[in-house]
């Protein structure tokens, strides 16, 4: 079983919120997951005032220790994920 990192759209319309899941790879979009590793809420606009950069938007919630044992066991992130957890600084940056 391959197990793959993603985000998980549950917002409103218009108002977008996403949990990080861990899920099979086969399993569809919003289906079925294996775990709860955190949330993500790109429509909160609390930017620092001397920052304008596109990435400081968002308040991102992982559970750091949990997201490292996923990927210690060979989970495969997906782009979205991957770029969030480099701006947490949980993995490398490639």
């Amino acid at each position: 079983m391959a197990v793959k990192l993603r985000l998980t759209r549950t917002g409103t319309k218009k108002r977008p919120f996403y949990r990080l899941m861990a899920t099979d790879s086969r399993s569809p979009q919003g289906g079925k997951h294996l775990e709860i590793l955190g949330t993500y809420d790109p429509m909160n606009l609390s930017v620092p005032k001397n920052s304008s950069q596109k990435e400081d938007k968002g308040i991102v919630n992982f559970k750091t220790d949990r997201v490292k044992y996923w990927l210690s066991v060979g989970a495969e992130t997906s782009p979205t994920v991957k770029i969030l957890l480099k701006r947490l600084k949980i993995t490398e940056a490639a």
